[in-house]
């Protein structure tokens, strides 16, 4: 089995430059320990039609709704499939 290559994404999660996101998909801004998760959060309006940042985004853990412009330790996770929406919480 080859290793993957530099280049290679590697799942669903979208982070830097390449970053689009559509009403409904999920942002995740990882915590400052491996594999914790800081705050997550809906997609809940967008400013640019191709999906580049910033987003408008509905916090989690008290509902607020911010402009986000996010940074290299977030990524998008994409729960929107077709015409069918799935809410992040």
């Amino acid at each position: 089995m080859s290793a993957p290559t530099k280049n290679a994404k590697v799942g669903p999660e979208v982070t830097g430059t390449s970053m689009r996101a559509r009403v409904g998909d999920e942002i995740l801004v990882r915590g400052t320990a491996a594999g914790v998760v800081a705050r997550d959060g809906e997609v809940v309006g967008l400013h640019h039609q191709d999906g580049s940042p910033p987003y408008d985004v509905r916090w989690a853990e008290d509902g607020r709704v911010t402009v986000y412009f996010p940074g290299p330790d977030a990524y998008v996770r994409h729960l929107v499939s077709g015409d069918a929406h799935v809410r992040a919480r």
